[in-house]
């Protein structure tokens, strides 16, 4: 298989994630018991810890190799305030697809880099590719129950989040053609999504995560950032 095809399949199945996550929300969506509070809380808490390692051991420290300080900082800054107006648009216009928009936007940016590292680093490609569908799986079981809780039938749901998938090959594609020449570009792509998707993570993860008077969801948190730091470890 040569090195596009690779790009091609691990970003389809980074995408994919999200349909594998809705299938399990499916197959879970059930009454309400006493237990399920907290496990649907861990599974948000854990899709952010594993967004916090790709901005930890992915995004961040690619841009910190290749830019000069205040370009990093303009990026990164950039990045939360982009993130920031986009998230106010959805939650004010989007309603049940809210969660589902959160989830392209990190996707989309982070596919791009994955495609564009992957000619000169094949480690932090797979290392991406690990992240993007460790943290599609959680985002894709909560953007499922989002909209089915708003009305949507289930099979038009998974249907939805299968169809994102074709979204990573076709993101990594201009990656690979257009930046794989430009690691300072790139790596400013990569400090706006870690900037992006670090606002993600306080302004939408970490509340929806919280239960009072319950330890257990934030302790996802936790072992969804000790996947990230083992990948990174193990692959990097």
């Amino acid at each position: 298989m040569n090195e596009l095809s690779v790009v091609l399949l691990a970003s389809w199945l980074a995408g994919f994630a999200a349909f594998i996550g809705g299938m399990v929300a499916m197959i879970e969506w059930s009454e309400e018991t006493e237990a399920k509070p907290e496990f649907i809380h861990g599974i948000v808490a854990f899709g952010g810890g594993i967004l916090l390692a790709a901005v930890s051991f992915a995004l961040a420290p690619e841009g910190m190799s290749v830019l000069p300080p205040v370009v990093l900082a303009a990026a990164f800054v950039v990045g939360g305030l982009a993130f920031a107006g986009i998230d106010e648009y959805i939650s004010t216009r989007s309603g049940s697809r809210a969660q589902f928009m959160a989830m392209m936007m990190d996707f989309v940016p982070e596919a791009i880099s994955l495609g564009a590292v992957f000619g000169h680093d094949h480690r932090l490609g797979v290392l991406l590719a690990g992240f993007i569908g460790a943290q599609n799986l959680p985002e894709g079981f909560n953007a499922f129950r989002e909209m089915l809780s708003s009305g949507n039938r289930p099979r038009k749901t998974l249907t939805t989040l299968a169809a994102i998938s074709l979204a990573g090959p076709i993101a990594a594609s201009l990656g690979y053609f257009l930046l794989q020449d430009h690691k300072q570009l790139t790596g400013g792509i990569m400090s706006v999504a870690a900037g992006g998707i670090l606002y993600l993570i306080f302004q939408d993860i970490a509340p929806q995560a919280a239960m009072k008077r319950r330890w257990l969801p934030a302790t996802g948190a936790v072992l969804g950032f000790v996947v990230g730091m083992v990948g990174k470890q193990i692959i990097g």
